[in-house]
């Protein structure tokens, strides 16, 4: 049995979750390892791994290098934190970025946006050049 697996189970035995809560956590599991499985059997490249910034001055000394590389990983670790949060905590969470002025909620993330943005991220690149520095952004 899988860590996860029984971390939800633990849950749901402690009063954490209830089961159509568990059950939709566990289906979420399955999901994720159905489709690894086809992508390593397919010879498919599974997941994008890195955002990366990178800024390289123009000329020698003048500014400095920047190589970032944000681990995706991160979007999909928020999404699946999210799902764990109890609905009284989404919606005081919710309530605060509405304050603040984002037009969407805990409660709208799920992993189907998330692997939408990221289909979408596959594609993006940004290649910016200026006489000063050029500037790219882009998924690996």
């Amino acid at each position: 049995m899988s860590e996860e697996r029984k971390q939800i189970l633990k849950m749901l035995s402690e009063g954490k979750i209830d089961v159509s809560e568990a059950e939709r956590l566990l289906d979420a599991i399955n999901e994720t390892r159905e489709k690894t499985e086809l992508a390593e059997t397919t010879g498919e490249k599974t997941t994008l791994k890195y955002l990366r910034v990178q800024v390289e001055p123009k000329e020698k000394g003048k500014g400095e290098r920047v190589d970032i590389r944000v681990p995706l990983q991160l979007i999909r670790a928020g999404a699946k934190i999210a799902s764990f949060l109890p609905g009284e905590a989404r919606a005081k969470i919710d309530g605060s970025l509405k304050d603040k002025g984002f037009n969407f909620g805990l409660s709208e993330i799920n992993r189907g946006n998330v692997d939408g943005l990221l289909d979408a991220l596959r594609e993006m690149s940004i290649d910016v050049d200026s006489g000063v520095e050029s500037v790219r952004i882009f998924c690996e």
